[in-house]
């Protein structure tokens, strides 16, 4: 199936961002009022595509501020999870991390539209890098263990591979039905794809690197390409394992990012709803009557309130919504437990200097490991030969996660600094401060995102998917973009849609 879909990508019949804008929501409001929970991207877009249509709007935010997962944590933001670690981060100026979403695949015609929209510029995000380190110490041979350039990996594996399937169709080995021209332009592909000599072998390629790199003169003069690893050590290291010739569906290598910080993109929705928003507002009860819903909350200062509205859009995540008290059917609550939500943790390092640029020559992209609680290190897209950088030092999900956060701010930072020395020898005398999320513990999130299994997307899903009464969900929760801004984006669209349509009935 992935290879249909990607595919399909390829030849332009995309099943990229469903939609690429939002629904025309015309024949006028009616005097309705919307009470929306939640201000992050679900809830401010469909807060900005309602109040344009005429729609009264209020907009419920258990936070001091909008944008819900889209945090970019820099000098002055302040965390406190639900352990009890409290955290400031204090980068140096014009220096940060995205702890929720930091990029955008090419094909997120949704979030997309609204950068363009409200003017949000916009920079490359390096998301596929060959001259990046691939690390993995449980592989054997005389690669474990260190630090391999993902380009000379991936050079090899598939030259020895393209070398010993020429030569097999060169003989007339292959099970596939080749013949005559067939096979002779399977193997020109083979030579094309592999680098392959005129007797079909793979002796390395100039691709993978030098070992002197060409100069002026003779001296270096054309330079000395690096040799390949031998075939054994490439498949003994275990590294081959974070390679594709086509990425996923997900992971495209084109990728986008806001210059200054995806937060960027919850500001500029704010600066356009930020009236309607009522901050520091916790949703205790959401209540329903045949003809309309009533939110009670707390506010900031603990004081008791509440809103009234003709239909509710709660975008709260389902991990904290099932803790509410709702008036909502038996099988609506029950379908919010069909889903688990994920355990993450991000790091931010500030280091002193640039070394993965300057003695490295790593330009943006990702360090895979199969460092336990690391998963990935991956280095900024931005500031390019500046002097300091913010690199995200871990970005691990699920059971290591878990045990990783449960670390005092200083203990994970320890950690981080500790696996990224086993790639880079520059790391730990270049660290400075670090800034740590777990979003399993962030009180209004409880975990990163919906994971729906098989189960859950065939009994629960559709199910939240339709109104209860007056109530309609929305959020990445309720797409299958899940995690991606995208999914927030689109689900809003779909069910402010259906809100529309049912008040232009009434």
């Amino acid at each position: 199936m992935s290879l249909v879909l990607s595919g399909m990508e390829a030849l332009g019949y995309g099943i990229a961002s469903a939609t690429e804008r939002p629904p025309e929501l015309t024949g006028g409001a009616k005097n309705t009022k919307i009470v929306i929970l939640g201000a992050g991207l679900a809830g401010m877009t469909a807060a900005y595509e309602l109040s344009k249509a005429g729609y009264q709007v209020q907009v419920l935010e258990a936070r001091a501020f909008a944008g819900g997962r889209c945090q970019t944590a820099r000098k002055g933001f302040k965390h406190t999870d639900l352990i009890g670690h409290e955290q400031t981060c204090d980068f140096d100026d014009g220096l940060y991390i995205n702890v929720g979403p930091w990029r955008i695949p090419y094909h997120h015609r949704s979030t997309l539209h609204y950068t363009k929209a409200f003017g949000v510029p916009l920079e490359s995000f390096v998301n596929d890098n060959d001259a990046a380190y691939v690390y993995f110490e449980k592989g054997a041979g005389p690669l474990a263990g260190k630090p391999v350039r993902k380009g000379e990996i991936a050079a090899d594996i598939r030259g020895y591979t393209a070398e010993l399937v020429a030569k097999a169709a060169s003989a007339g080995a292959l099970d596939a039905p080749l013949t005559g021209l067939d096979r002779e332009k399977f193997i020109a592909y083979l030579v094309n794809e592999g680098r392959l000599s005129k007797d079909l072998a793979y002796k390395g390629t100039e691709g993978r690197g030098f070992s002197v790199n060409p100069g002026a003169g003779v001296n270096p003069g054309p330079g000395k390409e690096l040799p390949p690893y031998a075939f054994k050590d490439v498949l003994d290291s275990g590294a081959w394992k974070v390679l594709s010739s086509v990425t996923g569906y997900e992971q495209q290598r084109t990728m986008l990012q806001p210059a200054g910080g995806m937060d960027q993109i919850a500001k500029a929705f704010e600066k356009r709803v930020g009236p309607m928003i009522r901050y520091g507002a916790v949703v205790q009860k959401i209540k329903q009557s045949p003809s309309g819903v009533t939110v009670a909350f707390k506010d900031a200062d603990g004081k008791p309130g509440e809103v009234t509205a003709d239909y509710c859009l709660c975008t709260i995540p389902l991990s904290v919504l099932k803790q509410i008290d709702l008036d909502a059917s038996a099988p609506f609550k029950a379908a919010m437990s069909g889903v688990a939500y994920a355990p993450v943790n991000k790091i931010g390092l500030q280091m002193k200097t640039r070394f993965w640029e300057e003695k490295h020559h790593i330009y943006g992209g990702h360090i895979y490991t199969d460092l336990a609680g690391i998963n990935s290190i991956s280095l900024p897209s931005t500031g390019w030969q500046g002097e300091k950088g913010v690199l995200l030092g871990y970005y691990a999900f699920g059971g290591e996660a878990a045990k990783i956060s449960a670390k005092t701010p200083a203990e994970r930072a320890a950690f981080a600094v500790a696996a990224g020395q086993k790639v880079f020898p520059e790391y730990a005398d270049n660290f400075e401060k670090a800034f740590s999320f777990s979003w399993h513990l962030a009180e209004y999130n409880l975990g990163g995102w919906a994971e729906w299994g098989e189960t859950g997307r065939k009994d629960s899903y559709p199910i939240l998917c339709e109104p209860d009464g007056r109530l309609y969900l929305a959020g990445e929760h309720l797409s299958y973009l899940g995690g991606w801004q995208a999914g927030a984006i689109e689900s809003a669209w779909q069910q402010i849609g259906k809100i529309h349509a049912r008040v232009s009935k009434a």
